[in-house]
């Protein structure tokens, strides 16, 4: 029997398993409408890790740093952490705006000079948990050499390098990570210059952690967040993120959603894998995983147990809360 589509369905009468919904029915040729819902800043998921008083933040719509954030933030919520001890450092540069953002003790430190600030921070307050949250240009361009001598050094850093292969904020240059062939406003006929492989930067200086992941698998990043926060020694996770605005357009490669279907068929998760292997090609393959996950003295237990093989009693290493805090007893007996 064929049915007339144009003659309005019949009302269903409601029973015990189908009761009517508690709403006026729309009328003939018009859609229902949903209810309006009060949406307020304050209630979203991580807002009590965000400077709410600094949204809406400057990132670029299908930019993927404020999903590398929400991932922070579900890390430290998971990992149950002090959150007064808690320390960010970033640099210069669009990732660098993250420690303006997120609500913990923070530093935005002038270009390059992340690690060295942070490494200042953890040996003089050693029970800080000090994560450094920065780009790609900004930690392996003029931060380069602060890079690798904390990975040499193995000191006790969460470093969460955000790779977008370019320069964002100022202009769209080739930087450190710019993948060959890749086009930029330096480099408008295509980069010629072979890119680091990051994750082998670190491990061949002597990183204890190394992994890699793109914004778009959010709950491995998520995990590798958790797992860097409880480990000791230089930490370097890569986050690979999309920028739509300079490097997509310049090479022509669609919007942030574009890029993210991009990273959903070219990703391929291989744990361990040499990180000789782990060169990107452009738009080619990108292998993700942990990498590196292994036990190395810090730089602070070195230098301890250094000191006491030499100096023997003689040495008194600075208490674990630090070398600037008494205790108001103390005080009052200056």
């Amino acid at each position: 029997m064929e049915m007339d589509m144009t003659t309005p369905a019949t009302a269903v009468e409601p029973t015990a398993n189908h009761q009517a919904p508690d709403m006026d029915l729309p009328k003939e040729g018009e859609l229902p409408l949903m209810e309006e819902i009060e949406t307020r800043p304050e209630d979203h998921p991580i807002a009590s890790f965000l400077r709410m008083d600094r949204m809406p933040h400057i990132w670029c719509p299908g930019c993927g740093l404020g999903t590398v954030v929400k991932c922070l933030a579900s890390a430290l919520e998971e990992s149950a952490i002090n959150l007064d001890k808690v320390s960010i450092v970033s640099g210069i540069g669009c990732t660098g705006r993250a420690a303006g953002y997120l609500k913990l003790d923070a530093f935005h430190t002038t270009h390059g000079r992340a690690i060295p600030f942070a490494t200042g921070l953890k040996l003089s307050r050693p029970e800080l948990q000090v994560v450094v949250f920065s780009g790609d240009g900004d930690l392996s361009g003029i931060g380069g050499n602060h890079l690798i001598h904390a990975a040499r050094r193995n000191m006790d850093l969460l470093v969460i390098l955000v790779n977008n292969f370019i320069y964002g904020m100022t202009g769209g240059q080739s930087g450190p990570t710019t993948p060959v062939g890749a086009k930029s406003s330096t480099m408008p006929f295509g980069n010629f210059e072979r890119p680091f492989n990051l994750p082998h930067l670190a491990a061949s200086c002597g990183a204890s952690y190394v992994a890699r992941w793109t914004c778009l698998d959010t709950r491995r990043l998520a995990k590798s967040f958790g797992e860097g926060l409880k480990r000791k020694g230089f930490r370097l996770i890569e986050v690979i993120t999309p920028c739509p605005t300079l490097y997509a357009r310049l090479n022509k490669l669609g919007t942030g959603l574009d890029l993210m279907n991009f990273y959903h068929e070219k990703v391929e998760i291989r744990h361990g894998a040499d990180t000789r292997d782990l060169e990107i090609d452009f738009q080619g393959k990108i292998i993700c995983g942990k990498f590196v996950d292994q036990e190395r003295p810090t730089y602070l237990e070195m230098m301890h147990d250094h000191y006491r093989k030499i100096l023997g009693e003689k040495y008194v290493p600075m208490p674990p809360e630090g070398g600037i805090l008494r205790e108001p007893e103390a005080e009052k007996g200056l």
